[in-house]
């Protein structure tokens, strides 16, 4: 299996040391109820901290960073990547992630055995005969890539954006260099069990079929020679030796035939029966020929791959990298984690990435050095990850177990396993409340140190171990287990003093210890290091120690690391921010009712010492109480009530922030739900404007059309009844026609056009009955504002010829009142 591929030789497989990071090897297991087994491939590769390439303060750092452990798990490579190094890193750990998620183009090496490739190419370079297990390793291995890269280019070919979403992937596999007429050579002469097929040659079927002729003319010869025996001929039986076919008796027996006596070192003896000999020199003989055109037929195919040897090489060497590219994003995905924006602190790059903070839009990562949100421990999820496996595994078996006992109705032991069912469901039960307790770090940019207080036990040293993990993490390619993307500056190096450091050794007690590691970090770190100090300035004179320690941090502030992040118990330390902007403070939260620490940050608040309050409520005397107050001090006593003060004042401010968080998202819903309101009720208006502009010229065609129907109707019917020599019937008709048209024109005014004529001309007497103006009447033309005298009326055109003054004009019935 690949998944026991090592990137070097000679191959060795060991577990790491625990006291040193000498060059080893790594074998991941990875057990837990998403993903049991271990990671496959090249996951299994070189890990090799090179001691002359790194001090010891650096081995010592990843040591108590507790980095092999991580690397136990997650497979990583070296730590000596450059800054474009580990975005490219990240960029495959990205693109491995797509494809597991795409699901077309699975990475699963499980079927590539690596160590037989390797051992292919090495003897076909040295001209020598591969076996025939290498030859299918070959086959294996060049089937699978060609396999993974039409796979590919189907996906491609689906949607073409996946050629950029698996960058840098896509490039090392569309250059897989396959040789598919090797591959069809290799399975003409090689079967899948690694043996020579028959039909390989000529000379090998030859040779085979005589070997298993002689065989079976051996064998019924033995046959033959027991049955002849006249005793009892029970122990005796068929043996081969060297090749050789015999036969073995018990040490008292005797036999007829005649042999070699051969040596035997168990009881009994050994006897080449001399009928025997020659049919067994000859089937060694015919052996001999068998293995010399098993060794032409893969001298044959070691020929053919000298010519695509290079090409087998890197394509082999591609494939453990994709194996382990996809090592980190299996790791990623199982635990969730998140692609880590990395940069070079000082640089641009810092400026370049938005995330949002606390919801606030306008606070970006210009403002932090360090942005992780609530980011979880890596070790610490593995570890509870491995318990809930293993408690829900104990259940399952023993719930499996009491349905096996009530098949068998055994009431007694039915019981007992009731009672450990039970203790089983509350432990997986209380596995699956207790979560880590993720860490939020937001560290400022104008920040040099970062100054962590609180209680024993209260999560500092987790603080630091998380921070420096997800360092290295982030600059191996490996994503960082956090609810939100990251930033994170790019670290050459991450050093750490942690834990005991008492070196018998070196005659060093524990405080001297710290001070010689803290003085190898100062010669080590640069401008672009991370350095984390835990217990700064302990293990000695309380008041020593206080000044020791805001002398190494306000060093480290002035000219030291990157990012300085100390804890410590002196509370002098806590007052640096006051003095120095390099400087903040945090603290561990500790709840004082459960008497428990919570394991949160609280941010820009220093921590306040808890021991007496402690010590009182867990009902210690009170007059011990008392004296430790009164000799601890009523100076000390007013800080502390300073800063519960601040604490209290802090958390009431997170709680109205966070109300006016939530408020503030409400408004932002209701805000988006009043635009999209808005636009639906202008796109409505916009469709009943168009609807109406379509609409009504519509209706106010058809009306035209109708009334110009309807008067030419009119005219026509009136031009057929009109007489123009008797004038009494000539007004009659003219008063009907007038009268019809006006009926028409207040039942269609609603839509007529403005601009016709309309039968409004015709006048109405104070009776109500239609009549036109007579030649001789004088009548009013309201145009001209004057009278004037009728002496023609045309009803037809609705005019009439008006004499006003010395002028004749014609005006419309409408414009004359009479």
């Amino acid at each position: 299996m690949l998944s026991w591929a090592l990137y070097s030789n000679p191959i060795s497989i060991v577990v790491p040391p625990n006291n040193s990071f000498r060059p080893v090897t790594v074998r991941v297991w990875f057990k837990h109820q998403a993903f049991l087994g271990h990671f496959s491939a090249s996951a299994v590769q070189s890990v090799a901290f090179r001691n002359q390439s790194k001090s010891s303060v650096h081995h010592d750092s990843l040591r108590v960073l507790e980095w092999d452990k991580l690397c136990d798990c997650a497979q990583l490579w070296s730590l000596n990547q450059t800054y474009e190094e580990s975005l490219r890193l990240l960029d495959e750990t990205n693109a491995a992630v797509e494809m597991q998620k795409h699901g077309g183009c699975s990475l699963d090496f499980s079927g590539i055995n690596v160590l037989l490739v390797q051992s292919a190419i090495r003897h076909v370079r040295r001209s020598l005969p591969m076996h025939g297990n290498e030859a299918m390793a070959v086959v294996s291995l060049l089937e699978f890539a060609e396999n993974l890269q039409i796979n590919l280019k189907v996906a491609l070919k689906e949607d073409a954006d996946w050629y950029r979403r698996f960058m840098p992937l896509t490039e090392v596999i569309m250059g897989f260099i396959i040789n598919r007429s090797l591959v069809k050579l290799i399975q003409q002469v090689i079967d899948e069990d690694g043996s020579v097929k028959d039909s390989a040659s000529p000379t090998l079927k030859r040779s085979r079929d005589q070997v298993r002729l002689l065989e079976r003319k051996i064998y019924q010869l033995m046959d033959c020679l027991i049955r002849s025996e006249s005793n009892d001929s029970s122990s005796m039986e068929v043996y081969n030796i060297d090749g050789r076919w015999c036969l073995r008796s018990s040490a008292d027996q005797l036999t007829n035939f005649k042999g070699l006596l051969l040596p035997s070192s168990g009881i009994g003896s050994i006897v080449e029966p001399f009928s025997a000999v020659p049919l067994n020199d000859e089937l060694q003989q015919a052996r001999a020929s068998v293995a010399k055109a098993e060794a032409d037929v893969l001298s044959m195919l070691t020929l053919k791959m000298q010519m695509d040897l290079d090409d087998i090489e890197m394509l082999l060497n591609s494939i453990i990298k994709l194996d382990v590219v996809n090592a980190r994003a299996t790791y990623s995905i199982s635990f969730g984690g998140t692609c880590p924006k990395i940069f070079l602190p000082g640089g641009n790059d810092s400026l370049s990435a938005a995330p949002h903070v606390s919801g606030n839009k306008n606070m970006t990562t210009r403002e932090w050095v360090l942005y992780m949100p609530k980011a979880y421990h890596p070790l610490l999820v593995y570890q509870h990850r491995k318990n809930l496996w293993k408690a829900r595994k104990d259940f399952k078996n023993a719930s499996a177990e009491i349905r096996n006992n009530m098949l068998v109705k055994n009431m007694t032991l039915k019981g007992e396993k009731d009672a450990d069912s039970s203790s089983l469901k509350m432990k997986v039960a209380a596995l699956e409340q207790a979560h880590p307790v993720p860490v939020d770090f937001f560290i400022a940019q104008k920040t040099r140190v970062l100054v962590i207080t609180g209680p024993n036990t209260g999560g500092k040293t987790i603080c630091l171990k998380t921070v420096g993990l997800a360092a290295l993490m982030a600059k191996s390619g490996l994503h960082v287990l956090s609810s939100e993307s990251v930033q994170i500056p790019w670290f050459d190096s991450v050093f750490a003093d942690i834990g005991d450091e008492q070196s018998l050794s070196q005659s060093l007690s524990t405080f001297s210890g710290h001070l010689k590691q803290i003085s190898d970090i100062q010669l080590e770190s640069t401008g672009l290091s991370l350095v984390l100090l835990d217990e700064v300035g302990s293990g000695t004179n309380p008041l020593e120690g206080a000044a020791l320690g805001m002398s190494i941090l306000e060093s480290f502030a002035e000219n030291g690391a990157c990012l300085t992040i100390a804890t410590t118990h002196h509370g002098e330390l806590k007052t640096l921010k006051y003095s120095n902007d390099a400087f903040e403070n945090a603290c561990m939260e500790f709840d004082e009712v459960k008497l428990k620490p919570t394991y949160k940050i609280l941010w820009g608040v220093p921590g306040r010492s808890n021991a007496i309050n402690i010590a009182d409520r867990l009902g210690l005397p009170s007059v011990v109480v008392e004296k430790a107050r009164e000799l601890y001090g009523a100076a000390s006593a007013e800080i502390d009530e300073v800063i519960y003060d601040m604490e209290r004042l802090k958390q009431e401010y997170q709680e109205l922030l966070d109300e006016a968080q939530h408020h503030l998202m409400l408004s932002r819903d209701l805000y988006e739900n009043l635009l999209v309101a808005r636009r639906k009720i202008m796109e409505h208006a916009t469709n009943q404007r168009s609807r109406k502009m379509r609409v009504i010229p519509e209706t106010a065609g058809m009306a035209r059309s109708i009334l110009h129907k309807k008067v030419r109707q009119l005219r026509a019917s009136a031009l057929q009844h009109l007489q123009p020599t008797t004038a009494d019937k000539s007004k009659h008709k003219a008063a009907s026609i007038n009268s019809q048209l006006s009926t028409i024109d207040n039942s269609e005014s609603s839509a007529a056009d403005r601009n016709m004529p309309s039968v409004d001309s015709v006048k109405q007497t104070p009776s109500g009955k239609t009549e036109l103006p007579k030649v001789g009447d004088v009548v009013n033309v309201s145009s001209l504002g004057r009278k004037g005298t009728v002496l023609r009326v045309d009803p037809f055109k609705e005019e009439v010829l008006v004499q006003a003054g010395n002028m004749k004009l014609k005006v419309k019935l409408i414009d004359v009142e009479t």
